[in-house]
């Protein structure tokens, strides 16, 4: 029996499920990569204390997109341009927290702002605009599906090369500058991977939702699990289980995908948060008998 055979017999008021499912694999395979890389690259982003870039980076990337489809070009190309820009900008304006949450704050309403405006030139199709916001599923042909699984493999790529001093400066910054470890280069390198990546999720789930898949897997992995190995794992597993899961809900509903996503990733983190605190009782209670 193949997978499209088992998906009918789940959704056995939707005879066409299976022909829907063909017409969206390529969403689907897109959405399982972008799960995995953004729930490893996720784990960084709340060691380095960046949830607030992630959305910052995602509003120059939707302003980008627009622009793109403005004018004509290909929408990923303008959504990886307005991504990397907006990286490079908070690597180089905001290496401390306080400054670059600052810098993100004041970048982020001048991206959205532009992308507002950029949409409302736009006379093409309103689907298209709503589209940049709230994610898509239909439309990742088979051009854009190579260039999404490249991107993602170059993210992971890099990601695994600077692992280690990454890490380490993610957790322990100043240790990691006095043992010579080079951590403004390693913050530049990061955050380009991290904008690269942002385009992909703007591109599936839309600029508003991107942090579904960029912090949320991780925050659930962290509130399970400590392990160097195993958090990273968790956080990719979760990742994949909201990409895929919210893609083959949206198949047989009426709904934008990004709904399906954001529900499915809050769903895992209030179950690990619940697991997480049952936990500590029991360890705490454990240590009070002992």
């Amino acid at each position: 029996m193949s997978w499209s055979d088992v998906l009918d017999a789940m959704f056995g008021g939707l005879p066409d499920y299976g022909a829907i499912l063909a017409l969206v694999s390529n969403s689907v395979i897109a959405g399982a990569v972008l799960g995995l890389v953004g729930g490893l690259v996720g784990v960084f982003v709340l060691q380095r204390d960046m949830p607030f870039a992630v959305h910052g980076i995602s509003e120059l990337s939707f302003a980008g997109a627009a622009f793109a489809l403005l004018i004509g070009w290909d929408v990923i190309t303008g959504s990886i341009f307005g991504s990397v820009i907006a990286a490079l900008l908070m690597a180089w304006f905001g290496r401390r927290g306080g400054d670059r949450n600052s810098f993100t704050g004041v970048l982020m309403p001048f991206g959205l702002g532009l992308g507002i405006l950029f949409l409302s030139l736009y006379s093409g199709r309103s689907a298209n605009r709503f589209s940049l916001l709230t994610g898509q599923i239909v439309s990742v042909q088979n051009s854009q599906l190579g260039w999404l699984i490249g991107i993602s493999a170059i993210v992971l790529i890099g990601l695994l090369l600077i692992w280690r001093p990454l890490r380490y400066d993610s957790l322990d910054p100043y240790s990691a500058a006095a043992r010579g470890v080079p951590v403004r280069a390693l913050s530049f390198a990061f955050m380009l991977l991290l904008g690269l990546i942002v385009a992909v999720a703007v591109h599936i789930i839309g600029a508003l939702l991107v942090m579904a898949l960029l912090v949320t897997p991780a925050a659930a992995a962290m509130r399970v699990a400590s392990g160097p190995l195993s958090v990273p794992l968790l956080a990719a597993t979760f990742g994949v289980v909201s990409a895929v899961g919210g893609i083959l809900l949206a198949i047989a509903g009426a709904l934008p995908v990004s709904p399906y996503i954001t529900t499915i990733s809050f769903l895992i983190y209030v179950v690990c948060r619940l697991v997480g605190r049952r936990r500590g009782r029991v360890t705490r209670s454990r240590e009070r008998s002992a």
